[in-house]
C-alpha cells in the first residue's frame, strides 16, 4: 500500500490522498480543467477549511457555506461553485450508499465489472476517470478487482514520484492530442 501518492508536490496533500480514501475520490472529482496538482491538493485545502473530510459532514454542510470554502483564496478549483456542488454530491453518495466509508467503493466490489459500475456511478466520474482511478487502485494499492480497469496508456497509476508526475502529464498531453487527431 502506498504511503503517499505523488500527485501534488505537497507532502501533506500526497499523504492524505493515500491515507483517506474520500480524499482520493475528491481529488479525482476535482481533476477537471485544472492541473493534476491543483485538483489533488484540493482535498487537503477542503479538510483544512472545513475541519474534516467525513462524507456525512461534507454532505450536510450548507451548500452556500461549502461554496464559500471553495472560493476562499486560494480557491480550491477554478470553478468553485460547480465543484463544491459536485464534491457535496459525491460525499452524499458515499454517505448514503457506502456508510460514509469511501474505500467500500472498491473493497466491496466483487470483480472488475462491479468496480467499473461503482466508480462510474459516482458524480463526475466518466470513462477516463474510471480507468485512471482503477489504475491507481491496481498499481498503488494492489486492489485485485481494479486490474481489469487498467488501460494500455499512461495514467496516474504510473506516478510514483514528482518526476513521474511530470512525465505522466507530458504523455497525457500527447495521448489527448493523438485522440483528437484520430
Amino acid at each position: 500500500m502506498a504511503d503517499a501518492l505523488h500527485f501534488t508536490g505537497n507532502e501533506e496533500a500526497d499523504a492524505l490522498l493515500a491515507q483517506e480514501p474520500l480524499a482520493l475520490l475528491i481529488g479525482f472529482a476535482l481533476d477537471q480543467q485544472v492541473t493534476v496538482p491543483t485538483a489533488f491538493v484540493g482535498p487537503l485545502k477542503l479538510k483544512q477549511r472545513l475541519g474534516t473530510l467525513e462524507a456525512r459532514d461534507i454532505a450536510q454542510t450548507d451548500p452556500s457555506s461549502l461554496e464559500a470554502l471553495f472560493r476562499e483564496k486560494p480557491a480550491i478549483h477554478r470553478f468553485p461553485g460547480s465543484m463544491a456542488r459536485r464534491v457535496q454530491e459525491l460525499a452524499a453518495v458515499i454517505d448514503d450508499e457506502y456508510g460514509g466509508r469511501a474505500e467500500r467503493v472498491w473493497t466491496d466490489a466483487v470483480d472488475g465489472d462491479d468496480l467499473r459500475r461503482r466508480i462510474g456511478a459516482l458524480p463526475g466520474f466518466g470513462k477516463m476517470k474510471v480507468t485512471s482511478l482503477g489504475a491507481v487502485l491496481a498499481k498503488r494499492f494492489g486492489v485485485a478487482a481494479a486490474q481489469d480497469l487498467v488501460p494500455n496508456h499512461p495514467t496516474l497509476g504510473d506516478v510514483d514520484s514528482i518526476e513521474a508526475l511530470e512525465d505522466y502529464q507530458a504523455k497525457k498531453r500527447a495521448h489527448k492530442a493523438e485522440m483528437r487527431r484520430a
